[in-house]
């Protein structure tokens, strides 16, 4: 059987690894250069606990179940994952009422480990919040993660296990014969398929039009963000929400995994021509250190280090859009997937697989006997014992060549990322972090744009920021 999944973002990548597992041929399509550079890349990062989404919608099931997967689905791909837990604050009376109502929520959710704190606890967790805080509801499951790294993660494992991964790949139509799709066709080629997974996040819904399968509108809701530098500091220990409101989750504060700290998103609708949009603006920031700055004073503005925008593919009825359709038959729509996607993600795998597949497209998968399900990360010298260290750089020195001086990425593990599929210098980035750093890549952008033209073969001023067009050298001065 012949299944082609759409969409390389932490849901469709997901959905490929649990695919991965059986006897099939797999192969997954991505327009971008990379896995996880849509939705996913522009994200917090945070796997909520569950209690915020409305009892008996699929996104409730699915985020209490995702959230619990997560520790063993991070241990297997060797991507960083910190349960931290979380802290809704209420400041006013009103907002204590919401506390209550989130509480009850979460325990119709099957979510554990919630706990209502008076003041004094709440400030003995986080003593540089609002002193003004009266109460706040505790979550000890939410965590933090790199979304983008499990999506790569993700997708490097499914290849191991056998998935074909086309990126720079544009899904353009199907052919369909007698109600069944029979081809997926791109900008360069066509693909046969039984089964089609639509993972294609902010643009979903246009695929499946394109397939003449329903599928209800999207509608682009962008967050801005700004990234603090690690140097600045432990200013949180777990993700601080503010009370939300029946719009949003509201701008939060939290800390990376790798120990910056972000805040935000604020979250604006914007029209159905603005999929793309993802530029910040000075009201936004603003906004967004406002509100921010109201959880955690004086929060260290001389320590940001990026500004940066994602966007959220938003239904009308605000959940999840996931079936399996008959007509054509085969065409899985995977949509709508906001918030709390990246935490449901491992659970909408296994929603997909093990019951919409078979009971729905009635479908028999057969498991594979040899399925490996860990995949070996890319060793980060920096994180070991210095005897390790020393080891590593007696069997190879470029391990012992610091490339990136902000975040400590060798010479070894940007050649290891361009062997695995990095082609282009963001693509190096969000797999070692290097650029990612206080300079953001002010230092050495230039040295590893030489090491990706020499493991690549190409010449320096074809190197690629990103996507195609995203030139860094416009030619030589001398020839």
């Amino acid at each position: 059987m012949n299944v082609v999944v759409v969409g390389a973002g932490i849901v469709g990548a997901a959905i490929a690894r649990k695919l991965s597992m059986y006897d099939l041929n797999l192969i997954i399509l991505e327009k971008q250069p990379e896995a996880g550079w849509g939705i996913t890349k522009a994200n917090s990062g945070i796997v909520h606990a569950g209690y915020d989404d409305p009892p008996g919608t699929l996104r409730a099931s699915l985020c209490s179940r995702g959230n619990m997967m997560y520790e063993e689905m991070c241990k297997q791909l060797k991507v960083d994952f910190k349960r931290i837990g979380s802290l809704v604050v209420a400041f006013t009376g009103d907002e204590v009422k919401v506390l209550h109502e989130l509480m009850r929520r979460g325990e119709l959710n099957n979510v554990k480990g919630l706990k209502l704190l008076d003041r004094e606890e709440v400030l003995s967790l986080e003593p540089r919040l609002n002193g003004n805080v009266i109460a706040a509801l505790y979550a000890e499951t939410a965590g933090i993660t790199e979304p983008w790294m499990v999506a790569i993660a993700c997708v490097e494992n499914a290849v191991q296990n056998g998935a074909k991964f086309l990126p720079n790949t544009k899904v353009i139509g199907f052919e369909i014969v007698k109600e069944r799709i029979r081809y997926v066709l791109t900008d360069s080629d066509k693909i046969p398929a039984d089964v089609v997974i639509n993972a294609t996040g902010m643009e979903s819904d246009l695929l499946a039009k394109l397939a003449g399968v329903y599928h209800p509108p999207l509608h682009p809701r962008r967050g801005q963000y700004i990234l603090i530098d690690k140097n600045a500091g432990n200013i949180v220990n777990s993700v601080i929400f503010p009370t939300p409101t029946e719009d949003s989750k509201g701008i939060l504060v939290l800390p990376t995994v790798d120990g910056g700290t972000l805040i935000g998103p604020n979250a604006e609708d914007l029209s159905d021509r603005e999929r793309e949009s993802v530029s910040t603006t000075l009201e936004g920031l603003r906004e967004v250190l406002e509100k921010a700055s109201h959880l955690v004073p004086h929060l260290p503005v001389n320590r940001v280090i990026k500004t940066f925008a994602g966007l959220r593919p938003e239904t009308p009825s605000k959940d999840f859009y996931i079936t399996a359709e008959t007509s054509p038959w085969g065409f899985v729509n995977v949509g709508g997937m906001r918030s709390p996607g990246l935490t449901a993600a491992p659970a909408i795998a296994e929603y997909v697989v093990e019951y919409l597949i078979p009971e729905k497209l009635h479908i028999s998968l057969t498991r594979k006997k040899d399925f490996n399900p860990e995949r070996r990360k890319i060793p980060h010298p920096a994180d070991s014992t210095p005897e390790k260290w020393h080891e590593m750089i007696a069997r190879d020195k470029r391990w012992g060549r610091i490339v990136c001086a902000c975040n400590e990425v060798t010479e070894m593990e940007i050649r290891e990322a361009i062997r695995r599929g990095a082609r282009t210098l963001d693509a190096i980035k969000f797999r070692t972090r290097a650029m990612f750093g206080k300079c953001q890549g002010g230092f050495c952008t230039h040295r590893i744009m030489k090491i990706l033209a020499e493991e690549t073969g190409q010449a320096l001023e074809d190197v690629l920021k990103a996507e195609a067009g995203s030139w860094i050298l416009n030619g030589k001065v001398r020839p």
